[in-house]
Formats: structure tokens, C-alpha cells, sequence
């Protein structure tokens, strides 16, 4: 079959993109990416055919925030979030679904898949089911679906402990963010000649999809009522060989404690707020070896004095470095910190921008690490929440018991089957292809069910 991948021009985004294409690529499906050019020569590499988004639609992955300077002005909070969402993802719809639309034209696509933030699907997904391709879409973070306690995300907000706890706040949100951030989307989806959306863009993703891949298991979920399209699927495979072993690697021979520290490929324009405190917090502790890895950036760009039980690396292979990791230290990247929990690891979590808030809730949540519910952790909170992770055995028990579940959930055969599915309804004519979308529209799926598995 031919498979068109539309992916959010994000590390983030594109690397599940890219692990999911080897899966398909595998099966001997033709696969196209439709992503930012930044990523050609990694598309390109594992074999898939590479088209770039237009320009206006792409990002700097260096500085991904470079033709927004707002961003850089408007302090935290509730209208900074609505302006993010309005430009990185609302206005690019257009731009995004006509791009896209041609590249249908030019390859027509048995099947396409989308990440959960590639908003110039929507158009597509708001068409009837007879008059597109079956869309499959997969969830690069949290899932966007409404809570039992109303509470919207991005706040990192836990369950409330009573109906009525976060009513004030889902006023205000609703005010500065969700009214506003839908007029502007319903504008952009009538200049295309569709119709409007009551829900949340993201959710709508969630709510239309043909079949919705979500990147994690059930526990790190809050319980909920879910569409039937959801699938819990683990984390995808690791692409080994993305970087060479570090000169260092020898280091890591057991004797003592390692300790892994990113900040990510996003938010780590400023070392000061996570990797610079965790290795002024750890400087003195002779048990620990604290390997840090830049995001790609140059380890010269780490503020200095670095150490002496630090290595540092600009990147480093994912495959080799967490079955030798003890803690992670992270800012809270969702596949980072499902990778990390995969392999049983716990964590220590220090951030706030984009998604980061509402991943770290959910880690201190599932009792799998600890959240500092800051952006900028102190050195002495950083020092008691490692040392609390690894002296005692609540947290290491909690990412061993989300382990398990991640070892029973096996993705790539999720995805073959899924996508041999669709593959009949291609073979099979519209009338197979009309009772399958009968069959996803019923019966929702409940988390604990899920849970119970």
C-alpha cells in the first residue's frame, strides 16, 4: 500500500514518525513523509520518500520559536498558551491541509497517518468517510481528551479531589483560551469551506480518527470514558545507531549509580534551568556518574565548571545509555519519559513549557518519580529528589510495575495490524470501507478495561 506520514516539524514528532515508518516499511508498504526539510536526510535514510511543508509551515528545530517573538515577551500563563496554540498549530491549517491535499493528488494514498499536532488534517478528517482515505493518527502527547474533573490541559493540573476544585479555573481557560482559540480555528476552517467544531482542535483529533495510536499504556493515563478509535500501544522501537558511543562509554562499568539528565531538543535554549543545577546538585556525591546529553546541541554550550563526575555528550544513543540508567532527570519530553519508564526507570521532573507540565503531573500521579513542579528546580531539590529515588523503593517499584505493562504491549505488531486492516477495506471496495466506519463510531472504550487486560 502507499502511506503518506503528515508530521509536526518537531524532534518530538519526528522521531516516532520515523520508527513507526521502518515498522511499515518492513511490511513492504510504500511510505512518503511530509514533514519539515530539516528531517530529509533521516527520512530519507531509513528509506522513505521525503516531501517538504511549505516554508511558511515549517520551524527552525535550533530555535523552533524564532518567527514567534511574541513568545518571548508574553509572560507564563493562559494567554501565552492561546497565542502558542494559535500560531505554531491553528494558523498553519491551511497552509498545511492544501499542501498535503496536493500531495494526494500526486500520490494517492491507500492510507495516511498523521501525529496528533499536524492540525491541517483536520479539514480531511471533517470530510465524509466515503470521500477520503482512512486517516490513522498517533499521539506524541498527553491524550487530548476531556477529563472526569473538567480540567483543561497543559496546566498540569492532578485529579481533583472534589467536582467543583478547579471550577474557577476552567472559567478563566475557557475565557482567555478556549473561546478564542475557536473562533480562530472555525475562521480558518470556513475560508476552507467547512464546517465549524465545538471541541478543542487536539481533541477533535482524538474524536475523528479512523484509528488513534497512543504512544504510552493505560496507567499513565487518567481514568476516563474513551472513543473506541483509542489504542494504548506502548512505545515505539528504539531507531538504533542515531549516534556513536561516546569516548566515556567505558565509564558506565557498573560501579557506580548512573545518573541521565536531558533537557530535551526543544527547551533547551537555556542549560541553567535543569542540566546546570542537576550537575551542581550531584557534583558531590561520589556513588553517582551524571551523564548529560545536549539535545544536539555543542556539551561547549553547558555553562561551565562541569564536574568531575559529569560526561557529556551532544547526543546519545538511546538503545545503549537507558539499560545502564539508574534515574532520569528530565524536563519532561513525553517520549522521553515513556522510553525511560519502558526500561523501568524512574524519574525526577523539572518543568512546565509546552505539554511538560501535564507529563510531569502524570509521573508524580503514577507514583513513578518525582515532580518538581517548577521550571527552574534548585540545586537542593534537585539533590533530595534523586537521592529519594534511589535510597528508597517506592518510585523504582512504581516504573518496574509501568515496565510490565509496556512489555505486554507490543506496538509494531499494533500497527501491522491495524494498518492490514485498512488494507482490506482498499482490496475489499467502499462497502467494506463504510461498515468498518460503522464499527469504529460505537461503543467507547473504558480506561480500566483497558487496565485490566
Amino acid at each position: 500500500m502507499k502511506i503518506v506520514i503528515a508530521t509536526t516539524p518537531a524532534p518530538g514528532h519526528v522521531n516516532p514518525m520515523l520508527g513507526l515508518a521502518r515498522i511499515l516499511l518492513a511490511e513492504g508498504h510504500e511510505v512518503l513523509a511530509f514533514t519539515g526539510r530539516a528531517f530529509q536526510k533521516r527520512v530519507e535514510a531509513i528509506g522513505a520518500t521525503f516531501r517538504p511543508i511549505p516554508a511558511s509551515a515549517d520551524q527552525d528545530v535550533v530555535d523552533p520559536f524564532s518567527k514567534y517573538p511574541e513568545f518571548k515577551t508574553l509572560p507564563p500563563g493562559l494567554e501565552l498558551l492561546r497565542v502558542i496554540l494559535e500560531r505554531l498549530f491553528v494558523d498553519h491549517i491551511p497552509t498545511q491541509h492544501r499542501a498535503l491535499e496536493q500531495v494526494l493528488r500526486d500520490v494517492p494514498a491507500d492510507v495516511v497517518v498523521g501525529d496528533d499536532c499536524f492540525l491541517g488534517l483536520l479539514p480531511t478528517l471533517l470530510k465524509p468517510r466515503s470521500t477520503r482515505p482512512p486517516v490513522l493518527c498517533f499521539g506524541t502527547s498527553i491524550l487530548h481528551w476531556p477529563r472526569e474533573d473538567g480540567a483543561p490541559d497543559f496546566l498540569g493540573l492532578p485529579p481533583a479531589a472534589s467536582p467543583t476544585q478547579y471550577a474557577a479555573i476552567i472559567q478563566e481557560h475557557d475565557r482567555i483560551v478556549h473561546q478564542p482559540l475557536a473562533h480562530r480555528l472555525n475562521g480558518c476552517l470556513e475560508r476552507l469551506g467547512l464546517g465549524s467544531l465545538a471541541s478543542p482542535p487536539f481533541e477533535a483529533m482524538v474524536r475523528l480518527a479512523d484509528v488513534y495510536w497512543q504512544l504510552t499504556v493505560p496507567s499513565f493515563e487518567l481514568p476516563r470514558t474513551l472513543p473506541s478509535s483509542v489504542k494504548f500501544i506502548g512505545t515505539l522501537p528504539i531507531i538504533p545507531n542515531q549516534a556513536p558511543l561516546p569516548p566515556w562509554a567505558a565509564d558506565l562499568d557498573g560501579k557506580r549509580k548512573v545518573v541521565l539528565v536531558t533537557q530535551g531538543t526543544v527547551a533547551n535554549h537555556d542549560f541553567n534551568l535543569l542540566i546546570v543545577p542537576t550537575l551542581a546538585a550531584l557534583a558531590d556525591e561520589p556513588d553517582l556518574l551524571v551523564v548529560v546529553t545536549a539535545g544536539g546541541r555543542p556539551v561547549e554550550a553547558i555553562p561551565g565548571p562541569i564536574p568531575a563526575n559529569a560526561r557529556l555528550a551532544s547526543y546519545l544513543p538511546f538503545e545503549w545509555i537507558l539499560p545502564r540508567t539508574d534515574v532520569f532527570v528530565t524536563n519532561g519530553g513525553y517520549g522521553s519519559v515513556n522510553q525511560a519508564m519502558s526500561f523501568g526507570i524512574p524519574l525526577v521532573c523539572a518543568g512546565l513549557t509546552e505539554d511538560k507540565a501535564d507529563v510531569n503531573m502524570r509521573v508524580g500521579w503514577s507514583e513513578v518519580g518525582i515532580d518538581l513542579k517548577t521550571n527552574t528546580p534548585a540545586p537542593e531539590a534537585l539533590r533530595a529528589a534523586v537521592r529519594a529515588v534511589l535510597d528508597t523503593d517506592r518510585y523504582r517499584r512504581g516504573a518496574l510495575l509501568m515496565s510490565e505493562e509496556f512489555r505486554i504491549t507490543n506496538a509494531p505488531d499494533e500497527i501491522v495490524r491495524d494498518i492490514s486492516r485498512f488494507s482490506r477495506e482498499v482490496a475489499d471496495g467502499p462497502d467494506a470501507a463504510a461498515i468498518l466506519a460503522q464499527q469504529q463510531s460505537t461503543l467507547p472504550t473504558l480506561l480500566q478495561a483497558a487496565r485490566d487486560v
